[in-house]
């Protein structure tokens, strides 16, 4: 029995189970939202991957046709002074008689680059000058690439060519740049200008000691140039870039190392360059 004037605090039949069917609903609501919120972030985060991996092929695009330019386009020239001596001429009407010699091979260089890459002018007209910034960047990266490939490449390459051509002794070593160059006798004889005879040692002993009339300069024209290492004094285009070992370059690089073992010692370089 209760006590007279006391107060009757328990609940109500069926209270603390609508409390707890309250606190399921509660809780089931809350991680519906959670899903809801982590299925939004991962939509948001699909895009962002989706953008950056189209920037990514974006890039590789730029980088792997960027390759070509240093092949086909200019050895040097950056790709906005090529640019920037067409805008000149756009806008300047100065005649092609006051133009120079640098300023032709620029013009000419864009010309073989819009050859090259066909879509790059209309693309450079279409996007933002960030982008096209960074387009040319990427390209730039690839051009200055393919290079650094090419001439590494080339390094242990031209010493094996010369060891089987000349075969010198000591034989070239691909890793020891210390032993190529004028001090020694095979790519001292390759290296020599074409108007002095490197197998005279009064001649030799001249071109390494930089004694006066013996100084080479990039004004010299070099025996490796010519067919068979040997030039005509009368007329110096004869046989100039047909020699074997720059026909062996030339098929290194723009077909495959080893389809550079297929030249003959004294073939036509002039055939073999046409034919590839």
């Amino acid at each position: 029995m209760s006590q007279p004037g006391a107060v009757d605090v328990s609940q109500p039949p069926g209270s603390s189970q609508s409390i707890a069917v309250g606190n399921s609903q509660a809780d089931s609501e809350g991680a519906a939202r959670q899903r809801r919120k982590i299925t939004q972030l991962e939509e948001k985060l699909q895009v962002l991957e989706s953008g950056q991996a189209i920037k990514r092929r974006e890039t590789n695009y730029y980088v792997s046709k960027g390759r070509a330019i240093r092949h086909i386009v200019t050895l040097y020239d950056a790709i906005e002074d090529l640019i920037a001596e067409h805008d000149r001429r756009w806008d300047s009407n100065e005649s092609d008689e006051n133009v120079t010699v640098d300023q032709q091979c620029l013009q000419f260089g864009y010309v073989a680059l819009n050859g090259t890459l066909p879509w790059f002018q209309q693309r450079a007209s279409e996007i933002e000058y960030d982008e096209y910034a960074q387009m040319l960047k990427k390209l730039r990266q690839g051009a200055d690439g393919a290079r650094g490939d090419d001439t590494s490449k080339l390094k242990s390459l031209v010493a094996d060519w010369v060891n089987r051509e000349l075969k010198p002794n000591p034989p070239i070593d691909p890793d020891d740049k210390n032993c190529r160059g004028f001090v020694n006798d095979a790519c001292g004889r390759l290296l020599c200008p074409t108007e002095l005879d490197w197998s005279n040692p009064i001649i030799r002993t001249g071109i390494r000691d930089c004694a006066d009339g013996y100084v080479v300069t990039e004004m010299s024209w070099p025996a490796f140039l010519y067919e068979k290492y040997t030039a005509d004094q009368d007329n110096l285009e004869e046989g100039l870039f047909k020699s074997s070992l720059l026909v062996q370059a030339f098929k290194a690089i723009f077909t495959s190392p080893s389809s550079a073992k297929e030249v003959a010692n004294e073939g036509n370089g002039a055939d073999i360059i046409a034919n590839n």
